[in-house]
């Protein structure tokens, strides 16, 4: 059959007359084979006949073409590939005919006819789930034209499935926030994915990353502020506008957002596509995390929940629990860096009492510990686990905050199996416990790993996007599955998942095991305020035969990186704009680590001190507000 049906379309002249343009060859033999399989699939139940002289979509193979059929011809090729094909007539663009071929959309019928896709019995009524003007999963999205894409099922069963859902995708999907970092690389897998940035490491030179020319000079409280104010900026607005087909909600996600962007978001038409701020709110809190997961077998470190106002009281309460008096003590909210207090003496106590008395707090028994962090997400079929990370905190070349957040890591060496096997698990229960809360799509957990008795406890939940979702879009599992992101982009889409969690968490369990990726935040660490003259470039970096960092080629993110002689940089202020002490300069990221194992603990290596020195020396500003003693002239190099 699919002989003959080629041996047709080869005799036609009009079909050849139509082929005879490169551009347009394969968008009209997809839409050539698309429209006969649904024709014939209505008309015969799924069994497409055809003979040697019969031509199922009503054009006369056989007859001559006029020219001006020719050119209308040519002008459906164009169409179908997205581009304008229409010609005024008396003043009017009309489209041209189509010789024929009859495209039916299956969105417009009111009582769709049974779809049988090719390869699946006949019994199989699979109306539901084709709706992309008739294409089948194989189609790539760059050949789909834009009015025929769209969600091409309602019921996602596998992998396959959710890529091609994704790659065929028209509903617009915006990242907004200070910079795209966290879910750079993600239009890779998403079409009409794209980011609204405050700052733009790219010079407009990234085909999907839009910053608001008109940016007046003022200060931000918050990450919350940023997003807020880009939500509200016209030419923001005019650009979401643009992008988003008439009658579609488009998606916003952020890392950072509260009360105020829902009331923005609800006011402008926008599905905010997480967690309402107030469930989020309420599971930021250390007590309540610790509480949820007592509920489901997750342990934290042996700890109590209670009001302490005195070191005395502080004493009884911990030694009647068997806590002992090196003591670890958080307040409900905060960072943890800035609402973690390690007390074991009453000099210790009168330090930090204004910040303890009068609220609950958890007290916990101070352990030796080793934290890694990894993301989950929860979804209607159950919670799907990414791999763990380490941390990179508190290098003071790095960050001029002791104990502070500068980056992650990711290597098969992270936890031995069984370790992994059970922190895994306790991650699944606590995901699924936040789904009976309300909550869905994206979290992070922070495990501890005592090195004395080798015990998993729960540490944080993080109930958002985290700063290390950027490596969990190039792991391994990412590129066998999807990345992480797009089950939680699932959750606010009209889809079902009816996928099988724990395949999916036994396959990235296995490929945990073959990726090396590290990134790390460059703080400024020297006090006074600067403004900068001269920055490196975002792009891909290599190093050379002498051993310097050389920049090798514009990039738009890591995804191309080969080995650990290259590494991409990401820059977030550049010339023109000012630094602080710590003020984000910008991100490194690297296949290979960037730390190593001491013994009792990790440092920086050699390797990552050398690239950090490299991207520093970068940088030439011009001293505004020179620090006490200091001494330098205008070009001082950071």
């Amino acid at each position: 059959m699919i002989t003959l049906l080629l041996l047709s379309l080869s005799r036609s002249r009009r079909l050849k007359s139509l082929y005879s343009n490169p551009g347009t060859r394969r968008t009209v033999l997809y839409t050539t084979f698309a429209a006969l399989y649904k024709r014939e699939s209505q008309r015969s139940g799924g069994v497409v006949s055809m003979t040697e002289n019969e031509d199922q979509t009503g054009v006369d193979l056989d007859s001559t073409p006029t020219p001006a059929q020719d050119a209308a011809n040519s002008g459906v090729g164009e169409t179908l590939a997205g581009t304008p094909a229409s010609e005024p007539v008396d003043g009017e663009f009309k489209a041209p005919p189509t010789g024929g071929l009859s495209l039916v959309d299956p969105r417009e019928s009111e009582q769709p006819a049974k779809c049988v896709i090719p390869g699946r019995p006949a019994s199989v009524d699979e109306t539901n789930e084709v709706t992309a003007g008739g294409y089948g999963v194989g189609v790539d999205a760059k050949y789909v034209p834009p009015s025929m894409a769209g969600p091409t099922r309602r019921v996602l069963r596998n992998i396959s499935e959710v890529r091609h859902f994704f790659r065929v995708n028209d509903t617009p999907v915006f990242f907004v926030g200070a910079t795209p970092f966290n879910l750079l690389g993600l239009d890779r897998w998403v079409r009409n994915l794209s980011y609204i940035s405050f700052y733009d490491g790219w010079d407009g030179a990234h085909p999907r990353i839009f910053t608001p020319k008109n940016k007046p000079a003022r200060e931000f409280e918050s990450g919350e502020d940023i997003n807020n104010w880009l939500l509200r900026h016209h030419e923001v607005r005019a650009l979401i506008d643009s992008r988003t087909p008439r009658g579609t909600r488009p998606k916003i996600a952020l890392v950072f957002f509260n009360e105020e962007t829902e009331e923005i978001c609800e006011e402008l038409g926008y599905d905010l596509i997480l967690p309402k701020a107030e469930l989020r709110e309420k599971l930021d809190s250390k007590l309540i995390t610790t509480r949820l997961g007592h509920e489901v077998g997750v342990p934290s470190v042996p700890n109590i929940l209670t009001t302490v106002d005195s070191w005395d009281e502080l004493q009884k309460e911990t030694t009647e629990n068997g806590l002992g008096t090196d003591l670890v003590v958080q307040t409900a909210y905060g960072d943890s860096g800035k609402t973690t207090f390690f007390i074991k003496s009453e000099e210790d106590w009168n330090q930090y009492k204004d910040e303890i008395v009068g609220q609950e707090v958890k007290v916990m028994k101070r352990i030796n510990n080793f934290p890694v962090a990894v993301e989950a997400v929860q979804t209607d079929a159950g919670t799907i686990v990414g791999p763990f990370m380490t941390e990179l905190t508190g290098y003071p070349e790095l960050t001029p905050y002791r104990g502070g957040w500068c980056g992650n890591e990711t290597f098969p060496d992270v936890l031995d199996d069984e370790t992994r096997a059970v922190a895994s698990d306790m991650v699944r229960r606590l995901g699924d416990r936040l789904g009976e809360e309300g909550y869905k799509g994206f979290f992070e957990v922070d495990v501890l790993i005592d090195l004395d008795t080798k015990d998993v406890y729960l540490g944080e939940l993080n109930p958002r996007i985290s700063g290390a979702t950027s490596i969990t879009q190039v792991t391994a599992g990412a590129y066998a599955d999807v990345p992480l992101f797009l089950f939680h982009i699932l959750q606010y889409m009209d889809v079902e998942l009816q996928l099988d969690v724990d395949e999916i968490n036994e396959r990235w369990a296995e490929l945990a095991a073959v990726d090396v990726w590290s990134q790390a935040v460059v703080k400024e660490i020297s006090p006074g305020v600067a403004r900068i003259d001269k920055a490196p470039r975002t792009g891909q970096y290599f190093v050379d035969a002498d051993g310097g960092l050389v920049y090798r080629r514009p990039a738009l993110d890591w995804h191309q990186l080969q080995n650990s002689s290259e590494v991409f940089f990401m820059r977030i202020y550049g010339p023109g704009e000012f630094r602080w002490k710590g003020a984000d300069l910008g991100i490194i990221v690297s296949v290979g680590r960037l730390q190593r194992d001491t013994g009792n603990g990790t440092a920086l290596s050699i390797r990552a001190k050398h690239l950090i020195e490299s991207f520093r020396d970068m940088y030439t500003v011009t001293p505004l507000v020179r620090p006490a003693g200091a001494k330098g002239s205008a070009g001082l190099k950071a």
